[in-house]
C-alpha cells in the first residue's frame, strides 16, 4: 500500500455569472461510499456526504475568488488561483494533487485528470464539498438581494436570472466581464443616454 498523501482538487462555479468561483482540496483518511462528482448527486446527497467528508479527511480546504477579483484578472486565472489557494491553505502538504480540468501550477507533483471528479474518489469529495459551500454562499447572497433567485439557479444563466437582469439589471455579485453582464450593462448605458 503505498503511503503517498493525496489530495483531490476542484472547483465550482467556473461558469456562474453572478457569485465567486470557489475551489476545495480534500486528503481522504479512508473510503467514503457513495462519492462521485457532484453534479451527479442530488442537493441532498451532497449536503448528506459533506460532513462525512470533512469527518473522514486527514484535512480539507475551500478557498474563493470573489467576482470582482474574477473581472479583474480573468476566469482562467481565477481558475488556477482558487485551485492553488485550496492546495495552499491544506494543513498537511500532499506528495501529490490530482485536479479536475487543468493545471494550476503548484510546486507540487501535479497530475491533471478531465473528468477527475467523476473517476477519482478525492477529486469527487473536493467537488462535493466546494458544491456544497458554494451553494450556501449562494443563499445567502439571496437573503441580502432576493429579486435574481440566487437561491434556485446560484448565479447561473437560467430564464429566470435572465429575466431579472433584464428587469433590475446586474447586481453587486455579477461578473461583469461576462459576455451576457457586459451586453446588457452596454444596453442599460444606450438606454439612459
Amino acid at each position: 500500500m503505498s503511503n503517498i498523501l493525496i489530495a483531490g482538487v476542484d472547483e465550482v462555479g467556473r461558469g456562474a455569472w453572478a457569485g465567486p468561483i470557489v475551489a476545495a482540496a480534500v486528503i481522504l483518511d479512508c473510503k467514503i461510499e457513495g462519492l462521485k462528482d457532484s453534479k451527479l448527486l442530488s442537493k441532498k446527497g451532497r449536503e448528506r456526504l459533506d460532513p462525512i467528508i470533512k469527518d473522514s479527511s486527514l484535512c480539507w480546504n475551500i478557498a474563493e475568488v470573489s467576482n470582482i477579483d474574477i473581472d479583474q484578472i480573468g476566469i482562467a486565472e481565477a481558475n488556477r488561483l482558487v485551485m492553488r489557494r485550496a492546495i495552499e491553505g491544506l494543513k498537511i502538504i500532499p506528495d501529490k494533487v490530482m485536479i479536475d480540468g487543468f493545471s494550476c501550477h503548484t510546486n507540487i507533483d501535479e497530475e491533471v485528470i478531465i473528468g477527475g471528479d467523476a473517476l477519482i474518489p478525492e477529486i469527487s469529495a473536493a467537488s462535493i464539498i466546494a458544491k456544497v459551500y458554494r451553494d450556501n454562499l449562494m443563499r445567502d447572497y439571496h437573503l441580502k438581494d432576493s429579486k435574481y433567485g440566487y437561491d434556485k439557479h446560484v448565479g447561473y444563466g437560467t430564464k429566470y436570472h435572465i429575466n431579472m437582469l433584464k428587469l433590475y439589471g446586474p447586481s453587486l455579485f455579477h461578473r461583469f466581464s461576462y459576455a451576457p453582464i457586459k451586453k446588457l450593462s452596454i444596453s442599460e448605458e444606450k438606454n439612459e443616454r
